[in-house]
């Protein structure tokens, strides 16, 4: 997997668009990163960067952000609502793909360590790169903001943990580590700021202080008025949205501004957000209001409409949820063919695509049978009877057809470490030894791949015989096809994982397997046989 981290650097600049741009255009200039989200606010004088890459990558696209920002920034002329103490406020770096938080801790220290040098700045570490509790986090750093770091700096526990203890006036300090991936969420307040200020301390987790604690843990928020919008912001970071997600803070806001009789004209995410945290909120409201959404691209709406997310800026999914703006496109040539080239292909002079990937294609489509006559039940008025049915088995069905879909490609890949191990040499007892093993592993992969699309098509049984059971009985034929392809997929999986298995040494493995394989060919046969004859008798 590709190692990605994303790097989310905060910079005490959001009015001056031309220095904006410049520290935009260093990161996007810096080769293998990918800057993702500029966020310039007017009233906070700040701007939030996003941008991912690799672990090496990430931090030469800090530095050269940096250097702009040295070059460009004067905090002595600077002010803002936002807390601050540097001209680069805070740079954490966070694990997105292929990465451990260790490895982002050791990026955070590296651009520390370069920046201190090359910029002649002091430089603090927080969260996961540091283990001094009197200085873990954000609040606990800033406090003084840069007004009172001069002084501060002097104190032998705040010396920097990079950099000479000496006060720059142009720039301050910055504070760099690696962290979790925060949610910078802000709800809209038909109010003044003091009011969003007062729902804040009621719902953070430092409340208004040690003896009266807020609602929600993970939450660092206050209030303000914001002028572009010309309306007031609870503006608060979710430290970690699965233990106080996106939705309980919106709900719980609503609480409050509705105790203060004032409006709450939706919200905004700041940056970028997880996919989960939105899935999350969809399948909340999902719940909550005992509705049946299936695709992802209907939760997102769902969670953009629920939280009003378009009320003060546009908001795209595909430009705001992380996923979706470093997603690759999956290597498939043969599940992205059309239908016609996939048959040319399979019928050409040539081994792949063989029994496998046409297996799971034929498994696929059974599956995807039922998936469409549960469908076209569902919501119409004369089969309302068992649309809670339908809210079972679609899900079922349309997720088997999903899972299947890739095994297509999945088998022609399988046999990979097999043909490699082929290749190998053979000369010395090592080599015959290695060649051995490898082609050994890449016989079970070539096993492990059929096996699998016989048991998600296994999953799918009992939902056929329950669309068989309460679907529309005009598309009776549908089912019986869609059941019968079903079978013969998972029959032509089976016959893979027979001829393959026959070729591995490791007599315990042949056997645990076959075993498996056996009981889900016949089981496939048994209830194929059993949703013909429910057909049969309705």
């Amino acid at each position: 997997m590709k190692k990605i981290i994303e790097c989310v650097p905060n910079f005490s600049e959001g009015r001056d668009q031309q220095t904006i741009e410049a520290i935009a255009a260093a990161i996007r200039n810096t080769p293998g990163c990918a800057l993702l989200d500029v966020d310039p606010g007017k009233s906070t004088n700040r701007t939030v960067y996003t941008f991912v890459g690799g672990p090496r990558e990430v931090v030469a696209g800090a530095l050269n952000a940096a250097a702009v920002a040295r070059e460009r920034i004067d905090m002595r002329r600077h002010s803002g609502e936002h807390p601050r103490m540097g001209a680069l406020d805070v740079c954490p770096f966070i694990p997105v793909a292929g990465v451990t938080m260790q490895e982002c801790v050791e990026a955070a220290r590296e651009f520390a360590r370069q920046a201190s040098a090359r910029l002649e700045i002091p430089l603090y570490l927080y969260e996961e790169a540091t283990e001094q509790s009197h200085r873990k986090t954000l609040p606990q750093i800033r406090e003084g903001e840069y007004e009172g770091l001069a002084e501060r700096l002097k104190k032998p526990e705040w010396r920097p943990d990079f950099g000479a203890a000496t006060f720059v006036p142009e720039w301050g300090a910055t504070i760099t580590g690696a962290r979790f991936f925060l949610i910078a969420y802000n709800v809209n307040i038909l109010g003044a700021s003091n009011q969003a200020h007062r729902i804040a301390l009621n719902l953070r987790e430092a409340g208004r202080g040690p003896d009266q604690p807020g609602r929600l843990t993970e939450v660092k928020g206050m209030g303000w008025f914001v002028d572009e919008y010309n309306l007031a912001q609870v503006s608060v970071n979710l430290s970690n949205y699965r233990v106080t997600p996106i939705h309980q803070l919106f709900e719980e806001a609503k609480k409050e501004a509705a105790a203060l009789k004032v409006g709450v004209a939706g919200s905004e995410i700041v940056g970028l957000v997880p996919l989960e945290a939105i899935l999350m909120t969809a399948d909340y409201y999902i719940a909550k209001e005992d509705l049946f959404i299936l695709e992802e691209n209907q939760k997102v709406r769902l969670v953009i409409e629920r939280l009003g997310l378009n009320a003060a800026a546009p908001f795209n999914p595909r430009e705001k949820i992380i996923e979706y703006r470093v997603a690759e496109e999956p290597e498939a040539p043969l599940a992205d063919m059309p239908l016609k080239e996939f048959i040319r292909e399979v019928a050409s002079r040539s081994s792949a695509p063989g029994g496998g990937s046409t297996s799971a294609a034929i498994a696929a489509i059974g599956a995807g049978l039922g998936s469409m006559v549960a469908k076209l039940t569902y919501g119409v008025r004369k089969f309302e009877s068992v649309d809670r049915q339908m809210r079972d088995i679609i899900p079922v069905l349309h997720g088997a057809v999903e899972q299947l879909i890739p095994m297509i490609d999945a088998d022609t890949n399988a046999f990979t470490d097999y043909m490699e191990g082929l290749r190998m040499p053979r000369e010395t007892d090592q080599e015959k030894k290695a060649r051995f093993e490898t082609m050994q592993q890449g016989l079970k992969t070539a096993v492990r791949v059929p096996l699998a699309t016989m048991q998600i098509g296994d999953d799918a049984w009992e939902a056929m015989c329950a669309i068989a059971r309460h679907g529309n009985p005009a598309s009776r034929s549908d089912v019986e096809v869609g059941a019968r392809a079903l079978e013969t997929g998972i029959w032509g999986a089976y016959r893979n994982v027979v001829i393959n298995l026959a070729g591995i040494k490791d007599p315990v493995y042949q056997e645990e397997t076959q075993a498996a394989a056996k009981t889900l060919i016949e089981r496939a046969s048994r209830k194929c046989r059993e949703v013909l004859d429910i057909l049969d008798k309705r």
